[in-house]
């Protein structure tokens, strides 16, 4: 049976503490996987209202349940979270310890900008920040059309290397490729994690795109 959860693969301080859940441990919109998972956390974590956009908060003063896409943390024991099945959970932690952060970047959100505000929001030096990219959907199950590849060449030409042609009018998109490509823009020089596809992967993974089902994984991060 798959590990119940991921630890990232990345050179955060130990003072940096984050995981992901996989299908394994549940269903995290589901009351009882999330109560499993408060058990290994210093405090509840600051669920979001996603809604594919570029909102971010300050996840120790945020209200409950607030609407938005990303949080970050600069003190300890604040739990920041985001939920995803095919969508990139996106990880940040500050080489020195002293912040954390994590964005929700499906492609509306990546398009729109989630990365670039999660990182002006954290507010410090991006050469100074870590980034771990999560489980989501890879270039090879990743099917769009025209309009999806308009809309991040409208930002950035350069997102036209993240997608290969798969039938007319239609594009295989990599997430993974266009999120380092916005990191690199910011100065965010370590970026790792962005292995994974959750379509194609049904024993570790939620995945929308494969099952049309609603379930959905965690990504948490916090200060120790």
């Amino acid at each position: 049976m798959p590990a119940e959860t991921i630890a990232p693969d990345w050179p955060a301080p130990a003072r940096v503490r984050a995981l992901v859940t996989t299908r394994t441990f549940g269903d995290m919109k589901s009351a009882a996987p999330r109560a499993r998972l408060r058990a290994q956390l210093p405090a509840e974590p600051v669920w979001l209202r996603q809604v594919h956009g570029v909102g971010v908060v300050d996840a120790a003063r945020a209200p409950a349940n607030p609407q938005a896409d990303a949080s970050f943390a600069r003190a300890a024991n604040v739990v920041c979270a985001v939920l995803a099945a095919d969508c990139m959970p996106v990880l940040f932690a500050d080489a020195r310890g002293e912040a954390v952060g994590a964005a929700h970047a499906g492609w509306r959100g990546l398009a729109a900008g989630v990365i670039e505000a999660t990182v002006a929001a954290i507010g410090l030096p991006p050469g100074r920040l870590l980034a771990w990219l999560g489980p989501a959907v890879g270039p090879r199950a990743y099917e769009v059309g025209a309009e999806v590849r308009a809309a991040f060449l409208q930002r950035d030409a350069r997102a036209a290397s993240a997608f290969a042609e798969a039938r007319p009018g239609h594009w295989r998109l990599d997430l993974y490729a266009v999120a380092r490509q916005r990191l690199a823009s910011l100065g965010v020089a370590s970026v790792s994690g962005g292995g994974y596809c959750t379509a194609s992967d049904p024993a570790r993974f939620y995945s929308y795109r494969r099952d049309g089902a609603g379930e959905r994984m965690a990504a948490v991060i916090w200060l120790a």
